[in-house]
């Protein structure tokens, strides 16, 4: 992903929630980072537009977001939310963080799928 001028507000803002990662976040990242998950390189907390999001694919334009409790009150939000990243040519996929500390083998298979890694 090319690096544009990041506005500072956003990159603290990234920062910080790198340090406040929710247990589902970081369960998650547990099997994003490093490329665990058939070579795929994610990010976390990455600025994009006006945005932070969870995690970023950029090869594959992929953000994925884990939601708690406070998205189900706030679906308005997470909707123009989804519009504008999808407007800059991204793929949103969310997944409530029950779904990813209860069943992580099918959140990773859902994202291998998006990305169009397969079954595995």
């Amino acid at each position: 992903m090319p690096h544009s001028k990041v506005p500072p507000h956003l990159r603290t803002n990234a920062r910080r929630k790198r340090s406040a990662t929710t247990e589902a976040e970081l369960k998650l990242w547990n099997e994003l980072r490093a490329h665990r998950l058939m070579g795929l390189g994610f990010r976390r907390q990455v600025p994009i537009g006006r945005y932070i999001v969870d995690f970023a694919c950029p090869e594959h334009k992929l953000v994925v977001e884990v939601d708690g409790s406070q998205h189900a009150e706030n679906q308005a939000h997470d909707e123009v939310r989804s519009a504008y990243l999808e407007q800059q040519g991204w793929h949103v996929v969310r997944f409530w963080n029950h779904d990813v500390l209860n069943d992580i083998d099918n959140v990773c298979t859902h994202i291998l799928r998006l990305v169009g890694g397969g079954d595995q």
